[in-house]
């Protein structure tokens, strides 16, 4: 009787289930099949610096001009000629470039590849004040580095795509106008 009422309680389970997966009740669930969900934490800070520094520097000399004669022939003037000119550059260039990222973004697994890593990809639209931000990620991801809570560091996501914009009217406040973008395209 004892076992009867296990196998009914453990076929009722079953079937209000359906065809979701059984999870152990002593393990954590990992995202690890389509449709999953984890959580990326963006914690990106890029710094790039380029500096250059070119110097040339040319001189050539020509001089004209004319003495007295020598000995007998001091009446007739001896002619001499010689010359300077010189050319002298200098120049140098810097570019410094900051960028910092922090986010999370909440992204589903769109495919899993035949080795067993993650395709993933996902997006949050946040809207204050009519100014509307978005954050989208993409990417390839190993199991290993997804964490017990289902979350993975950015640096963590291979072929990463991370992409930060923004609309509305601040952010069309910092766009040069008609004529200024017309200028700039001219020149």
């Amino acid at each position: 009787m004892k076992t009867l009422v296990i196998f009914m309680v453990i076929a009722a389970f079953a079937s209000s289930a359906g065809a979701a997966r059984m999870e152990s009740l002593f393990t954590e669930r990992r995202a690890m099949r389509t449709g999953d969900l984890l959580t990326v934490i963006i914690d990106e800070n890029a710094q790039a610096n380029a500096n250059s520094s070119t110097g040339t520097s040319t001189k050539t000399g020509f001089n004209i001009g004319n003495n007295r004669g020598r000995g007998s022939l001091k009446r007739i003037p001896e002619f001499i000629a010689g010359g300077d000119l010189g050319s002298h550059f200098d120049g140098t260039g810097t570019t410094q470039r900051r960028g910092s990222l922090e986010a999370r973004v909440t992204v589903s697994i769109d495919q899993v590849l035949d080795n067993g890593n993650l395709v993933i990809s996902g997006s949050r639209v946040i809207t204050v004040n009519e100014e509307r931000e978005i954050i989208s990620v993409s990417g390839i991801v190993r199991p290993q580095d997804i964490g017990s809570d289902n979350t993975i560091l950015s640096q963590n996501i291979s072929n990463a795509e991370i992409k930060y914009s923004g609309s509305g009217s601040a952010s069309a406040a910092q766009r040069p106008g008609p004529i200024a973008r017309f200028l700039n395209w001219l020149f």
